[in-house]
């Protein structure tokens, strides 16, 4: 097969740290890899185990962290403060602070614990100048109301992750200038709402990431997720957007790059590399053909 020039893929949200990858994470690391997610960022949902992430960024030089509390641990971790986010923060690999947000589906801890963490994320986003990674479920109005709040207290950026919410929520971030990222629930036959919402995102808002070990895009649903699986939900999202698999690549490199400022051009990964045509295109047709009903 004829080789392309393919720019690099980076998986903006996975949980590397998790017990899910103890046993195989350095061949996980290594398939992504292969399917040009070169560069992947693992997510914090403690920061009372931000030594361990910190510590897996630290073992490669193309994976870098954040540093922040899950919406299901703010009662575990309400002594967080600004200040401790912030001297986190500087670690070298450390490119955003969360994820943080709202999360009312499964409501893990008091919702105005969840309210306030959220607040301390923002202000350590604002005075880091790092992006926040925004967690978001069954809590739109209440989310959207909060960031409209605290970006009149003074700016921030961030990104609405694995985002499966409504067409207002979409709306209301981006016009806060956030990104939206689009997970594996995109490739889902279902999804036909969610496809909708990011076909008429922005071209320059859009990422994408796998939230793995969760959420694994077809054709691998109900597996195991891992980040060279983002190659599969890039191309769905190619589809929608009309483009090649190869310019979506690209659109969503350059977001990455622009939003995790800090990770910018760090990899030892050239901007372009060799992949064979089958690096990225065989799961396509079966793919779609499902989401389509053929």
């Amino acid at each position: 097969m004829s080789s392309i020039n393919t720019p690099v893929l980076t998986d903006t949200h996975c949980h590397l740290d998790f017990p899910d990858f103890e046993a195989d994470r350095v061949d996980i690391i290594a398939r992504a890899k292969q399917r040009g997610v070169t560069r992947m960022i693992t997510i914090s949902t403690r920061v009372r185990r931000f030594a361990q992430i910190a510590a897996i960024a630290d073992s490669d030089p193309d994976i870098y962290c954040s540093v922040g509390t899950h919406p299901h641990q703010a009662s575990e971790e309400t002594d967080v403060t600004v200040e401790e986010l912030i001297a986190l923060s500087t670690h070298p690999k450390c490119v955003a602070i969360g994820e943080a947000g709202l999360d009312y589906h499964y409501d893990k801890a008091p919702r105005d614990l969840q309210n306030k963490s959220l607040r301390t994320h923002i202000e350590a986003s604002r005075r880091t100048n790092l992006p926040l990674i925004i967690h978001s479920r069954s809590a739109d109005e209440d989310m959207a109301n909060l960031l409209e709040e605290e970006m009149g207290k003074g700016e921030f950026t961030a990104v609405m992750h694995c985002f499966s919410s409504s067409a207002e929520l979409a709306k209301r971030s981006l016009a806060l200038g956030f990104y939206l990222s689009f997970s594996g629930i995109l490739t889902f036959k279902a999804s036909t709402e969610l496809r909708q919402i990011a076909k008429n995102t922005p071209a320059d808002r859009l990422l994408v990431e796998t939230d793995a070990p969760y959420l694994a895009p077809m054709p691998n649903r109900g597996k195991r997720n891992e980040p060279g699986f983002v190659a599969d939900t890039a191309a769905v999202l190619a589809d929608i957007k009309g483009v090649s698999v190869n310019e979506i690549a690209r659109i969503t490199t350059q977001n990455a790059e622009r939003l995790f400022s800090k990770m910018g051009k760090q990899s030892t990964v050239l901007n372009t590399m060799q992949l064979t045509s089958a690096a990225l295109l065989p799961p396509l047709s079966a793919h779609f053909l499902e989401i389509k009903g053929l």
